[in-house]
């Protein structure tokens, strides 16, 4: 086994994790339990982790990673209000119009 990677959080760590196994990089979460004791021990070090179960996986399953990392957010702009909208949003935050097909 070998660490990949150090997730912000336990829920990105999982994702991450889920997303590496469906590519074909079979990976677990570690360390997802000891946010508790941050500041008992450096803030740092409590963060959870991504654990390969083949090291020879590391190499593209970094760049598994580094490509979900450039996924591209989505711009349109609505028609009824001429809001800007920028990410995953569906729905113009400033009149409620949905985004147009």
């Amino acid at each position: 086994m070998r660490r990949l990677t150090r997730a912000p959080n336990t829920a990105i760590a999982q994702i991450w994790a889920d997303l590496l196994c469906e590519g074909g990089y079979p990976a677990t979460v570690q360390r997802q339990f000891l946010s508790g004791v941050a500041g008992e021990l450096p803030p740092d070090q409590c963060l959870p982790e991504i654990w390969l179960l083949h090291d020879e996986h590391e190499a593209a399953a970094k760049a598994l990673l580094a490509e979900l990392a450039r996924v591209p957010q989505r711009r349109w702009t609505c028609t009824a209000c001429s809001e800007q909208i920028e990410g995953g949003f569906e729905q113009c935050w400033n009149c409620g119009a949905l985004m147009p097909p």
